[in-house]
C-alpha cells in the first residue's frame, strides 16, 4: 500500500470512530428529552423504551445505507427513513426545549450532528473504493449515437456530437427503406 491509500484508510477509519462516538452521544443527549415528550400519553414501562422508536429505524437504515455503500448501491429508500427520523427527533427535542433561541439550536445540534457525521462517513466509505465498473451498468451501447449522425458544421468545420430529431427520421427512414434509385435497378 502506497502511503497516500494509508492515509486514506486512516482517515477513514478515523471518521467511522468519530461518526460513532457522536452517534452515541446524541443519542445519550436527547434520550431524556423523547422519554418526557412520551410521558404524558403513554405507560410508564414503555416511555424508557420510546427512544428506541426513534433511533431504531434510524440504526437500521443506517446500516443498510452503510451496506449499500460498500456494495456502490444507491439507498435512496434508506436514506429517507434516516431523514425522516432524524427530522422527527429533531421537532420532538426542540418541542421540550425551551422557547429561547439558544435552547432550540442545543436541542436540535444531537440529531443534526449525528446526521452530518453519519453523511460523512458514507462519504469515505464510498471515496476509499474504487468504482467497480468503468461505464454506467444500464447504458445499452447499442443505443448510442452512431458515428454516421456525426456531421462537419459548415460554417465552423467542426464536427458536431449531436443529432437532431430530423436527422434521427431521416436516418431512420434511410436504414429502413430502399431507396427508389436501388429497388429500380433489380425490379
Amino acid at each position: 500500500m502506497t502511503l497516500l491509500q494509508t492515509g486514506s484508510l486512516f482517515t477513514a477509519a478515523l471518521v467511522a470512530a468519530i461518526a460513532t462516538v457522536v452517534s452515541i452521544l446524541s443519542g445519550l443527549a436527547i434520550c431524556d428529552a423523547l422519554r418526557h415528550s412520551a410521558a404524558p400519553q403513554t405507560a410508564r414501562e414503555v416511555v424508557n423504551w420510546w427512544p428506541l422508536l426513534i433511533y431504531g429505524p434510524w440504526m437500521v437504515a443506517s446500516l443498510s445505507i452503510l451496506r449499500s455503500a460498500l456494495h456502490q448501491r444507491r439507498a435512496l429508500h434508506s436514506w429517507s427513513i434516516v431523514l425522516l427520523f432524524s427530522t422527527l427527533a429533531t421537532l420532538l427535542c426542540v418541542a421540550q426545549a425551551p422557547r429561547t433561541i439558544a435552547a432550540g439550536a442545543a436541542s436540535a445540534l444531537p440529531a443534526v450532528a449525528a446526521l452530518a457525521c453519519f453523511q460523512q462517513l458514507v462519504r469515505q466509505i464510498t471515496l476509499t473504493r474504487p468504482p467497480r465498473q468503468a461505464t454506467p451498468r444500464h447504458r445499452n451501447p447499442s443505443t448510442s449515437v452512431p458515428a454516421q449522425l456525426k456531421q462537419t458544421t459548415p460554417t465552423t468545420g467542426r464536427s458536431s456530437d449531436r443529432a437532431t430529431p430530423d436527422q434521427y427520421t431521416a436516418d431512420n427512414r434511410a436504414v429502413r427503406r430502399p431507396s427508389h434509385s436501388h429497388s429500380q435497378r433489380f425490379g
